[in-house]
């Protein structure tokens, strides 16, 4: 019998690692939102995994409503990996490159609705070819650019 000790090796403590830093990344990525919507007058609260499809739960006590919020986090530009059959029209995603230590993070905030009307415009190719889409879509920063700190959506 072999009995194979991945602990043991310099590949598990990459991996490791690797698993680590994606946790912490996504944890600041809502943390930072939650402090942003606290700001805003928002009452808010991360969901800790408990409902798996949403990482923050806003309120706006000035006109009732309730929000449900995906975060998705990088720690440098670089697309955001996501399947278009994963985003609820429901939903508010706030996309989030948290940048160098010295550097402001970047919050952009678009509707899910938004992002399914216009697949093409956030996706690029990748959902170009309906017949053979991306094992990997991704939606582009750069159609981004017009929802950075759109935060009105929480009007």
């Amino acid at each position: 019998m072999t009995i194979l000790l991945i602990k043991s090796s310099k590949y598990a403590n990459m991996i490791e690692y690797k698993h680590i830093d994606q946790q912490l990344t996504g944890m600041a990525g809502e943390f930072l939102t939650v402090g942003k919507l606290f700001k805003l007058g928002l009452q808010a609260s991360v969901t800790f995994g408990n409902a798996k499809a949403i990482d923050v739960f806003a309120f706006n006590p000035m006109n009732n409503k309730t929000f449900a919020i995906q975060v998705k986090t990088l720690r440098k530009k670089n697309c955001f990996l996501l399947k278009r059959e994963n985003i609820n029209p429901e939903h508010i995603f706030v996309f989030i490159f948290l940048n160098n230590f010295e550097t402001s993070e970047t919050f952009y905030i678009v509707k899910g609705e938004t992002i399914l009307k216009n697949i093409l415009t956030f996706y690029g190719s990748s959902y170009k070819d309906p017949d053979n889409p991306s094992k990997m879509p991704a939606i582009n920063y750069g159609s981004l650019k017009d929802y950075e700190n759109n935060w009105g959506v929480f009007e």
